[in-house]
């Protein structure tokens, strides 16, 4: 018989425990959040790493499929198990068995009832544009550099377009298997940072590749308004209504999109 290093008396306890996760990693060299064969993924790195902490395989939850070299700062994720580990264990345990680019921010232990994914009632997303004439040694792999300028306030005014109840379509990465596109956004907005622009967008849910496809098409629009903010703002909207991604701008690149947090109810 096994007994559990963490209980003297007792055989391996049976009684599942739900614990939730806060991650944060760098996605460069990731081919997203889902497992995929024979390929390297955020899920995979994190199961095998607990895995090897409890000895035991699980199934972990994420709030977010982030797609290939996206990031996060907050993602969400949770997992059943039987281990009798200490809760603070998860954290520590499971950073010993990951590589530096995946770390876990925090570790709790949740009601049974508890989804990453299902129970989240919104998520946090910011695209970094590295705004000026060169780019960045360091920090590339996480913004996106654009050396032409970018107009902040019109980007801003477009960016108010999205407030609400919409039909995405326009927006959504081909091949998606999503049926529904109707998405609530509750904030969407950009601002400067020293040298960055930071487009900041909180919803319900997104669509598998909206956030970078909107930011590419905010970025189409002002070009094509040569600034004009009643131009690009009509051109946004219309591009919305007409509910077709291929009249919509190119999607911008990964390295700029961060998942900096999911939302629960109290």
């Amino acid at each position: 018989m096994i007994f559990c290093i963490y209980c003297r008396f007792s055989p391996l306890c049976k009684k599942m425990r739900n614990i939730k996760l806060v991650l944060e990693y760098d996605g460069t060299h990731y081919h997203g959040w889902q497992i995929q064969p024979n390929l390297p993924t955020i899920q995979g790195v994190v199961e095998d790493a607990i895995g090897q902490l409890t000895h035991s395989s699980i199934q972990l939850i994420g709030a977010g499929r982030t797609d290939s070299g996206v990031h996060a700062e907050g993602q969400v994720a949770n997992f059943q198990t039987n281990s009798l580990i200490p809760i603070a264990a998860f954290q520590s345990g499971t950073n010993t068995f990951l590589p530096s680019d995946v770390v876990v921010l925090e570790a709790s232990e949740v009601d049974t009832d508890f989804h990453a994914r299902f129970s989240a009632i919104s998520r946090y997303y910011r695209y970094t544009i590295l705004n000026r004439s060169y780019p960045s040694a360091l920090l590339h792999r996480t913004c996106h550099h654009v050396s032409s300028k970018i107009n902040v306030e019109i980007a801003n005014q477009i960016c108010k377009c999205l407030i609400g109840k919409h039909d995405f379509s326009s927006f959504q990465k081909t091949g998606s298997d999503r049926t529904n596109p109707v998405c609530v956004f509750y904030k969407a907005f950009c601002h400067t940072r020293d040298d960055f622009i930071l487009f900041e967008f909180e919803a319900e849910s997104f669509l598998r590749g909206m956030v970078r496809a909107i930011v590419g098409t905010i970025l189409k629009c002002i070009k094509d308004s040569n600034c004009n903010i009643s131009d690009a703002t009509t051109q946004f909207l219309s591009i919305v209504d007409a509910r077709d991604r291929s009249l919509a701008g190119p999607s911008v690149p990964a390295n700029g999109l961060s998942l900096v947090k999911v939302k629960y109810s109290e």
